[in-house]
C-alpha cells in the first residue's frame, strides 16, 4: 500500500532560526520528504533565515547532510535549489529588507513564516515582520511551543502576534498532534460505535499517559535547563493528548468544533495539589550540564477532570529524559468485569487495557481475557489484540511535522492550537510551575523509570505504571 498524497498550493516558507536544531533536524527534512513524494509544487521555496553570516551555498552544503536520506543524488539537486539564505537580526531588523524584496518578486502565493527559534523572539520578530509591511493576507506565522514560560508571558506573546496577524492567520503547533496514533484517536473514539460508549467513569478505572525519552541534554543544554520537564512536556505536548483522550464528541470534523471541545476540557481540570506532582532529575544531569541546577527532567502528575464524564477517574501523566527506553503512550484502564462468575481455578480475569502507542511502533493495542485452548478444564489467560501501523498497511508513516507543515499551508488549523486552549492551560499550569521550583528535583538512576516517588504516586491508589 502506498501513501496518498495530496498536492498543495504554491507557497514560500520562510524559517526563522533555521541554523537551529529543529530547523536542520525536523523542519527542512520534513520538507525534503514531502518534496521527495511529489507534494510540493515545482515553483514553491524555502527561505532560511538566521542571524549567521552566511550565503546560500554555504547553507545547502550544512543542509545537505540533513536530507540526503530522502534524496537520490537529481532529487537532492533539485532539494536544494528550493532554498535560498538570507541573514537577519531578529532583534534589530537588519536584513529584513532583503528577506522583503524576495518575497515580494512573488506575492500572489501563500507566506508562511515558522518561528523556530526561542519564544522570547517571537515578539521582536513578530514586530520586525508587520514594521517591514509582511503581514499580508496571505501570510501565516507558525509558533513553536512552549508560548511562554507562564500565564504572564504567554500573554504578552500571543497580544504582540495579534497586533499583526490574525487568529486565523496564527498557527501554534504541537507535533505530537500531527502524529498518525494520535489522529486515530479522533476515528477510534468517534468512528466506532465499540469504545465510545466505553469511555467514561462507569467504564473506566483510569488513564496513564507516558512520554519517555531514551535520550538526555543532546546538546539542548541552554533550552533545556531553562524550561525544565514540565514547562517542556507537560503544559504542551501531555496536556494535549489529555484533551484528545477526554474531550465529548465534536459537532464536526471541523477545526474549531474540535478545539471548542479541548477547551472544555483544560476549563474542567482541578487545581493539582502538591502532594499529586513530583519531579525528579536524573544522574548525571548536572555533570552534563557543568554547573549545579534544580531543574527537573522528569515529572510526573495525578490529575482530576471535573465534568461528568470523567468525575472520579484519575489521568496519571509522566515524562523524563534518560528513561530505560524511548516510548509515548496512552493506556486506558478499564474497570474490572462487575460479578466474577468464572470458578476460581479458572485464574485471575484480568481487566482489559486499550493501548494507543504513539512511538516508536505506532499501532494500538486492546488486551482482552480468553480461555486457554485445550481440554484441561477452564482456564483464561490474557491475549493482545495487536494491529501496528507498518505491519498493517505496509507504508511507513510520515513524520509529525511533515503533516504539520503542509497543513499549515492548506489553512486547515484542526491541528493546532488557538489562543485560549494555550491560555486556559497555562491558567492550570501556571501554580503547578511556581511550585516545582520550591523544593529540590528526587535523584533517579540513569536509564530508569524515574524517582520512586512517582510509583508511590499510583501505589497509593492501588494502581502501577504500565511499562513498555
Amino acid at each position: 500500500m502506498t501513501a496518498h498524497t495530496i498536492p498543495v498550493a504554491d507557497f514560500d516558507y520562510v524559517v526563522f532560526g533555521a541554523t537551529g536544531d529543529l530547523a536542520l533536524r525536523k523542519l527542512m527534512p520534513a520538507l525534503a520528504a514531502r518534496d521527495r513524494d511529489g507534494q510540493l509544487p515545482a515553483s514553491a521555496r524555502i527561505l532560511a533565515v538566521a542571524r549567521s553570516s552566511m550565503d546560500t551555498a554555504a547553507y545547502r552544503a550544512m543542509l545537505a547532510e540533513k536530507v540526503k536520506e530522502f534524496h537520490n543524488a537529481t532529487l537532492a539537486a533539485a532539494f536544494m535549489e528550493r532554498i535560498q539564505y538570507i541573514a537577519v537580526d531578529a532583534k534589530t531588523g537588519t536584513g529584513m529588507d532583503t528577506l522583503k524584496t524576495t518575497l515580494e518578486s512573488r506575492s500572489d502565493c501563500v507566506r508562511v513564516y515558522y518561528l523556530a527559534v526561542a519564544p522570547e523572539l517571537f515578539v521582536s520578530i513578530t514586530e520586525q515582520l508587520a514594521k517591514a509591511g509582511l503581514n499580508t493576507p496571505n501570510a501565516r506565522i507558525v509558533l513553536e511551543k512552549p508560548i511562554g514560560h507562564d500565564a504572564a508571558s504567554a500573554k504578552e506573546i500571543n497580544d504582540a502576534v495579534a497586533t499583526a496577524f490574525s487568529e486565523a492567520q496564527t498557527y501554534r503547533i504541537d507535533h505530537y498532534l500531527g502524529k498518525e496514533t494520535v489522529q486515530n484517536l479522533f476515528v477510534l473514539r468517534f468512528g466506532n460505535a465499540l469504545f465510545e460508549p466505553l469511555m467514561n467513569r462507569q467504564y473506566v478505572d483510569h488513564v496513564q499517559i507516558t512520554v519517555a525519552e531514551k535520550v538526555g541534554l543532546e546538546g539542548r543544554h541552554a533550552y533545556y535547563d531553562g524550561a525544565g520537564a514540565f514547562r517542556d512536556m507537560v503544559q504542551n505536548h501531555l496536556m494535549q493528548l489529555v484533551c484528545l483522550t477526554a474531550m465529548e464528541p465534536p459537532q464536526s470534523f471541523n477545526a474549531d468544533a474540535i478545539r471548542d471541545e479541548k477547551l472544555k476540557v483544560l476549563r474542567a481540570l482541578a487545581p493539582t495539589p502538591p502532594e499529586q506532582c513530583v519531579r525528579g532529575q536524573y544522574a548525571g544531569y548536572v555533570s552534563e550540564l557543568g554547573k549545579p541546577s534544580n531543574t527537573e527532567t522528569y515529572a510526573a502528575l495525578k490529575l482530576e477532570i471535573q465534568n461528568w464524564r470523567w468525575a472520579g477517574v484519575p489521568f496519571y501523566l509522566r515524562t523524563g529524559k534518560s528513561m530505560p527506553e524511548k516510548v509515548s503512550e496512552i493506556v486506558i484502564q478499564f474497570r474490572n468485569v462487575p460479578h466474577p462468575i468464572l470458578p476460581a481455578e479458572a485464574g485471575a480475569v484480568p481487566a482489559n487495557r486499550l493501548v494507543m502507542r504513539l512511538q516508536p511502533n505506532e499501532g494500538v493495542r486492546l488486551g482482552l481475557t480468553v480461555k486457554e485452548p485445550g481440554p484441561g478444564g477452564l482456564r483464561v489467560l490474557p491475549v493482545d489484540l495487536d494491529m501496528s501501523f507498518a505491519e498493517s498497511f505496509g507504508v511507513a508513516q510520515p513524520e509529525a511535522y511533515e503533516r504539520l507543515l503542509m497543513d499549515v499551508v492548506r489553512g486547515n488549523q484542526t491541528l493546532f492550537m488557538r489562543r485560549d486552549e494555550v491560555d486556559a492551560a497555562w491558567a492550570w499550569a501556571s501554580p503547578i510551575a511556581g511550585r516545582f521550583t520550591e523544593k529540590p528535583p528526587e535523584p533517579y538512576f540513569a536509564q530508569s523509570w524515574g524517582p520512586s516517588a512517582a510509583s508511590e504516586l499510583m501505589t497509593r491508589d492501588g494502581r502501577k505504571w504500565v511499562q513498555a
